[in-house]
């Protein structure tokens, strides 16, 4: 998979995770890829039902060491 912008959101609270997620897609084009890095456990469902209610494709989501990872590609 191919990244085009990484987002470093981790010490961040609800609802700041999705209004830089919201900004950084802003600034790819269609069919690129975002990987959001978050330590907000409310971003779970909050940028899976943000990407959906976008269009956006959620690709992948994985835990590690308490950093929630996302890849999301914007349509």
């Amino acid at each position: 998979m191919s990244i085009d912008k990484i987002l470093d959101a981790k010490g961040l609270a609800c609802p700041m995770p999705i209004i830089k997620t919201k900004k950084a897609m802003n600034e790819l084009q269609s069919g690129q890829v975002l990987e959001i890095h978050t330590t907000d456990i409310g971003a779970k469902n909050d940028l899976s039902a943000w990407a959906k209610s976008g269009g956006h494709e959620l690709i992948k989501f994985e835990e590690e060491n308490d950093v929630l990872k996302f890849w999301i590609k914007k349509v």
